[in-house]
């Protein structure tokens, strides 16, 4: 099978059969097999009914339905484990992303050897209180990512089927699968603009608040990232910076009382800075060793991702 088509939904109920019919077209006209996974995240409407309907009329698509709303990433990461097609593409169900996409973005997977195809919407039908907060968040994320993004909230992107099935996409980190992929190995990563429509059925199921989460999750995937084996570079090395800092002021006030007499050191305001400063790196250094201690005793340590074996047997 070339292509699984992944649409995570929640009260779709309205769109689904046009999604699922011009999806169909496009396959069918560019001679593609495939696979269309509906996941149902705990809709209360008549979304999974629909869906069924559907699969009796189109084998090619295929349900998940959840008991109750999990969020989006569980429903990526559900659909990842299920997924066939050499090629894994994901869209929304809102009918904003375009299947006419989905030719040009296999290609650049099975053709330009790219392990991700990133969308970029780069003109959007939204309110103007949506699409600056996004390009300040887009770049924070580029900022501290180093994946040269324009649009990590893009639904629609393409991966090779090897990738899905190498990274875990939990709580909100359904953004950031291109930066747990670039942790995993998988370097390759490109982006094709495509087309934003204006939402034709329901309403957006997502809030402000979303930029505040997305904002929290980017610090977390950058720590995981980076720090996740080894948490003591981090916390060790703040530790030792607070730490010295205060050594000094407390040192400078020693010196200048002694040799100078100036003034009693609890008299000087630095005094409490230096103290502080020292128990904070020990609160630092501290938390170093015991993430260390978590770390070296979790299961998966030494659990490295092979792609290749020659000769081992």
């Amino acid at each position: 099978m070339q292509i699984s088509v992944i649409v995570p939904l929640f009260n779709e109920e309205e769109s689904l059969p046009e999604l699922a019919a011009w999806i169909e077209r496009v396959m069918k006209a560019n001679a593609l097999t495939y696979e269309i996974i509906m996941v149902d995240d705990g809709s209360k409407d008549k979304s999974w009914q629909v869906i069924e309907k559907i699969s009796a009329e189109n084998p090619c698509v295929r349900g998940v339905k959840f008991r109750i709303n999990y969020g989006k990433s569980a429903a990526l990461n559900t659909g990842f484990k299920y997924a066939q097609g050499d090629v894994v593409i994901t869209m929304d169900a809102d009918m904003q992303d375009s299947p006419d996409e989905i030719p040009a973005l296999y290609n650049m997977i099975a053709d330009e050897g790219y392990d991700i195809v990133s969308g970029w919407k780069q003109k959007r039908y939204d309110p103007i209180t949506k699409t600056i907060p996004t390009k300040i968040y887009n770049a924070a994320a580029r900022m501290m990512s180093g994946i040269q993004l324009h649009d990590f909230n893009c639904g629609l992107k393409a991966y090779k089927n090897e990738v899905v099935k190498s990274v875990e996409v939990y709580g909100e980190m359904h953004r950031y699968i291109p930066v747990l992929a670039k942790k995993a190995g998988f370097s390759k990563i490109g982006e094709k603009i495509v087309q934003h429509q204006a939402r034709k059925y329901g309403v957006t199921k997502f809030g402000m608040e979303r930029f505040l989460y997305g904002f929290l999750d980017l610090l977390s995937v950058s720590f995981m990232t980076r720090f996740a084996k080894r948490p003591m570079h981090l916390f060790g090395g703040l530790g030792v910076i607070s730490f010295f800092g205060g050594f000094c002021i407390v040192l400078y006030l020693t010196v200048a009382k002694f040799v100078f007499a100036q003034y009693r050191m609890t008299e000087r305001p630095i005094f409490y800075l230096g103290l502080l400063s020292i128990v904070i790196g020990v609160q630092l250094f501290v938390a170093g060793f015991l993430g260390e201690l978590i770390s070296r005793t979790s299961s998966d340590r030494n659990n490295y991702e092979v792609s290749k074996l020659l000769n081992i047997k």
